[in-house]
């Protein structure tokens, strides 16, 4: 509601019946006041008029008055007070426009730089990652050629052990399993496992406030494979090399091995000849040889050569030593000429004659036996005499070479002929007791250059070589 402006207006709280009078002003001077003429009103209707006025607002202009009561007058006071109000606050806010704009802009590029911030940092986070699993897939690799190359010796060296015979160790490299799953390893899975992998999902905040959690990058998680379940690939790298070291130690055992028992038998060979008082040289020069032959390609060990080359190397001409000797001593009668438990009737050198009773040279061994049982020849070598000799009965005689020989009497049945080869172990014969005997026995001979000696002594070499 408006209200009339200006010096006229008059606006009075007085009781009314001060306002039923007319108000006297100077350019009304002299003229005749109307007369009002009086009702008469009952007393009760007057007084409650009367209370009714007095709550009420006079306005006055210009001899003109507007009565309001009090509500509407302090509606319109508050209207007034309100439009004041945000008059005030809308010229505050245009006075002060430019720096809450300039905070505003300000708030929201600290918001950006925090978050190109977090961003970069978390691009130089991947490329830190990215460049580390690049590096240990580079040591990664390496590490699986060293084991793959160390394998590929260890199998050759499996290979060159299978050909040195008397080694039931050569070395061969099992299946890698995982322990309790029987689970074999696979070098593909090794590769894959240690590929670089840089998926990365970055969560943006809702709200893209300056405020920027840490979080850490959502990492593509892979599948899990048995590479993983070994505890990673430096694990099974590990586990690798642990099997190849335990494969490579056995090598190396059964080469030392090898090598002492050839040295071992070597020694012995050379020692029963030696006790024998043979010629080495005679006994090797007699040995006879088979096919053999092929251009001359000298041995050469290369000097970078590894402790296990050097060994295998030695092992190799003990191993060509110990085949010589071994052709050697085939041709020396050192074995038994009956199967079974020896038992000797009568032994080498001076006895009483058996059937004179006077001492008497014996130039043998008696072995007893049954008629029947099989004569097997001591060495090789070849049939020079295979007939009837006065006191020893049926007789066979073996040139053994170098001036060796060996003789075997009394055979009931001979089995050879003259011209025949012979080798160790072969039957020529059966026991028995032709020419001059009391009962079935082998009489066997060794000479050496037509003389007799005691066959004892090739007994006992024979016996201490056997026993390697």
């Amino acid at each position: 509601m408006s209200l009339p402006a200006g010096p006229g207006v008059l606006m009075s709280n007085r009781p009314v019946q001060y306002a039923e009078y007319p108000q006297h002003h100077a350019h009304d001077h002299g003229r005749p006041q109307p007369r009002r003429v009086a009702t008469a009103k009952p007393p009760a209707a007057k007084s409650a008029a009367m209370a009714a006025r007095q709550s009420d607002y006079t306005i006055a202009h210009r001899g003109k008055q507007v009565r309001i009561g009090p509500v509407v007058f302090w509606i319109v006071v508050g209207t007034v007070t309100v439009l004041g109000a945000w008059s005030a606050a809308t010229a505050t806010y245009f006075a002060f426009r430019d720096d809450v704009l300039t905070k505003l802009i300000a708030r929201q590029a600290d918001m950006q730089y925090a978050y190109e911030d977090r961003i970069a940092e978390l691009r130089a986070k991947i490329d830190r990652t990215t460049s580390r699993q690049m590096l240990d897939q580079e040591q990664f690799d390496k590490k699986l050629e060293q084991v793959l190359r160390r394998q590929n010796q260890l199998e050759s060296r499996a290979s060159a052990l299978g050909n040195v015979p008397d080694l039931s160790v050569t070395g061969s490299i099992p299946p890698t399993r995982a322990p309790g799953r029987g689970a074999s390893l696979d070098t593909n899975s090794l590769q894959k496992t240690a590929q670089v992998s840089d998926t990365v999902t970055f969560v943006v905040p809702p709200d893209r406030e300056a405020r920027l959690e840490s979080r850490a990058p959502v990492l593509a998680a892979p599948p899990q494979t048995q590479v993983a379940k070994l505890g990673g690939a430096d694990n099974v790298i590990d586990r690798l090399q642990a099997s190849l070291d335990r494969v490579e130690s056995k090598q190396l055992a059964a080469l030392s091995s090898a090598e002492e028992g050839m040295d071992s038998k070597v020694r012995r060979m050379r020692g029963a000849i030696a006790d024998l008082g043979l010629n080495m040289a005679k006994l090797e020069a007699a040995a006879p040889r088979g096919g053999m032959g092929g251009p001359y390609i000298p041995v050469k060990l290369s000097a970078s050569a590894d402790p296990f080359e050097r060994q295998l190397y030695r092992l190799h001409v003990t191993r060509a030593q110990m085949d010589k000797l071994n052709r050697t001593m085939a041709q020396v009668p050192y074995r038994k000429p009956v199967v079974g438990t020896v038992e000797f009737s009568s032994g080498f050198g001076v006895r009483t004659d058996p059937f004179l009773g006077r001492p008497a040279m014996h130039a043998g061994l008696d072995f007893r036996g049954s008629t029947g049982d099989p004569i097997r020849a001591t060495a090789n070598g070849r049939v020079v005499s295979a007939a009837y000799a006065g006191g020893y009965g049926k007789m066979v005689e073996i040139d053994h070479g170098n001036g060796l020989s060996t003789r075997y009497g009394h055979m009931s049945v001979i089995g050879v002929k003259v011209g025949d080869s012979i080798k160790i172990g072969q039957v020529i014969g059966q026991v028995g007791s032709t020419g001059r005997s009391t009962g079935p026995h082998l009489h066997y001979e060794t000479r050496i250059d037509g003389e007799a000696v005691d066959p004892q002594k090739f007994l006992r070499a024979g016996v201490r070589l056997s026993a390697s």
